[in-house]
């Protein structure tokens, strides 16, 4: 199997397995156990790994809140926010490339009250800011918007959105889950007021991640979303999962030291797939060649079904789109924003990673040009 999906979930790094076997057994202690030795040890673990987490993103480790993952800790900054500033507003802007997370989320909202408002954005993925600019409004207690995409790896204007955002004292939310530790996230310079994070699209575990609170200029308030024992600053209550922290602080420290050399050879990587394959003329790039993650590429085949290709290739692992849509048999909603209906369900998303090689992405080309051609002649 050659596995070019890493958007989806990554292996465990065996640096940070390592990290976390610990926690399971000899170190097994409740970090919330103050009184003796195995509870400090626990609690410690929790300290070093808020400090990685902090380290990867440029803020200070107490604004870190522990969370299972991107999903928990966007629907805690959304709903947090939305019922921490009601008396300012419920008016909330949004924009249709994002994650389903975060969509589902805002339309539960709407039930309570809340005025959602979604964004187009061009058919290079990216929004329009002079039209951010028209639509925020007094009452806009919060924008939100994706760092990159999920399905085309697109790179929104952050920082940009951000400074609308605060022209207007509206809190900004962005959801970094598969940005960082692949290309450089600061929340201080980019002026991001809350962030979510998860394990493992970093080569972290499943079931970790966490949330980032700007605790000041402005400090940012949330209502909770679970009550109980006051466990992150009352935040987040619930036993903390020591070894699936400790995993996501280990994976946070390794994505740093690796990333630059890493997007490096992962971009050429990258442009090795994207010109074996649009070189036979019969496919072309979704989404925006200039402003993407380095290790992406979301490829649309002209006359070809996304899902019979992915038959024809059956050692390849590949996606047509979100890990979290896959079983939905409606098109995808990135690319139908992005005016591409016709093509999304002739469409492969690309991910690489940290084990790919040079020789794999040959053969992948050799593969899934050979596929697509027998797919367009009929047999």
């Amino acid at each position: 199997m050659i596995y070019l999906d890493y958007n989806a979930t990554t292996p465990v790094d065996k640096r940070v397995l390592e990290a976390m076997l610990p926690y399971f057994s000899d170190k097994f202690g409740n970090a919330a156990s103050k009184t003796y030795a195995l509870g400090w040890t626990a609690s410690r673990a929790i300290d070093e790994a808020r400090k990685e987490v902090s380290s990867l993103i440029n803020c200070h480790p107490q604004e870190i809140i522990f969370t299972s993952g991107s999903t928990e800790a966007a629907n805690l900054a959304i709903k947090g926010v939305f019922a921490a500033y009601a008396s300012k507003g419920k008016h909330i802007i949004t924009f249709a490339t994002e994650h389903k997370c975060v969509l589902d989320t805002y339309l539960y909202l709407e039930s309570l009250g809340a005025e959602i408002e979604i964004l187009p954005v061009n058919q290079e993925g990216l929004p329009d800011l002079q039209m951010l600019r028209e639509k925020i409004r007094a009452d806009t207690i919060l924008v939100s918007a994706m760092y990159a995409n999920n399905e085309t790896g697109v790179i929104n204007p952050v920082k940009e959105i951000a400074e609308i955002t605060h022209f207007n004292k509206s809190i900004f939310f962005c959801d970094a889950t598969q940005a960082a530790g692949k290309v450089r996230v600061d929340v201080q310079e980019e002026g991001i007021d809350l962030l979510c994070i998860s394990a493992h699209k970093i080569y972290g575990p499943k079931g970790a991640g966490a949330l980032y609170v700007r605790r000041k200029d402005p400090r940012v308030s949330l209502v909770p979303l679970i009550h109980g024992g006051g466990h992150e600053r009352g935040l987040r209550s619930g036993t903390l999962n020591v070894p699936g922290i400790a995993g996501l602080g280990k994976a946070c420290s390794v994505a740093a030291a690796d990333m630059w050399n890493e997007s490096g050879r992962l971009s050429l990587l990258r442009t090795q797939l994207e010109q074996g394959i649009l070189d036979q003329g019969h496919s072309f790039v979704n989404g925006s060649i200039k402003h993407r993650l380095p290790h992406v590429t979301n490829i649309a085949f002209n006359g070809v079904k996304a899902d019979r290709l992915i038959a024809q290739i059956p050692d390849i692992a590949v996606s047509a789109g979100s890990a979290c849509t896959s079983e939905s048999p409606e098109p995808s909603h990135v690319l139908t924003a992005m005016g591409r209906a016709q093509l999304a369900g002739s469409s492969l998303r690309f991910s690489l990673g940290k084990y790919t090689t040079p020789e794999e992405i040959e053969k992948v080309i050799r593969e899934v040009n050979a596929a697509a051609a027998r797919l367009k002649g009929g047999k």
